[in-house]
């Protein structure tokens, strides 16, 4: 299967064929939400072998920048995201996953953060007039999973 060559403005924002806008490394950016609560659980980038991989598999792909190779998540820990609706925008450049969860293999309750907590965005930056660096609040109370018994040693990808 290939995507649509983009051709012109009319084809790419009212056509019925997928023709996605990579970006100059050959990335396209993916946010992925919750099918049901509609909560942003993460944000990813795609390459075209994982958008590819994610819509004939029916579960999420990403391009890893850090081990810079192709992901499947829940790979390793169990934690899949089965693919339920797969969205793009209008100048087809950024994709939406809305996806179910399967909790972790090694015990605990569906996530799809490596940090322990159900979504990637579990903390709020707080708004107003600062001084200094500004204050990150936690949103989400409490961890789904201890990531140590779900990933033990493996590296964290985290980059400073």
């Amino acid at each position: 299967m290939s995507f649509a060559i983009r051709e012109s403005v009319q084809q790419v924002e009212e056509g019925s064929y997928l023709a996605p806008k990579f970006d100059e490394n050959g990335l396209i950016p993916c946010v992925t939400q919750h099918d049901e609560t509609k909560e942003i659980l993460m944000f990813a980038y795609m390459n075209a072998e994982a958008l590819e991989a994610t819509l004939s598999t029916g579960f999420a792909h990403y391009w890893s920048r850090s081990r810079q190779k192709l992901w499947k998540k829940g790979e390793s820990s169990g934690m899949m995201q089965k693919i339920e609706r797969a969205l793009i925008d209008d100048d087809q450049d950024c994709v939406v996953l809305e996806v179910s969860l399967t909790a972790p293999l090694a015990g605990g309750e569906e996530a799809s953060c490596h940090v322990g907590y159900r979504s990637c965005f579990y903390r709020s930056i707080q708004r107003g007039d600062a001084e200094g660096v500004r204050d990150l609040a936690f949103i989400e109370k409490r961890k789904a999973f201890d990531p140590n018994e779900v990933y033990g040693d493996a590296p964290n990808p985290t980059q400073l």
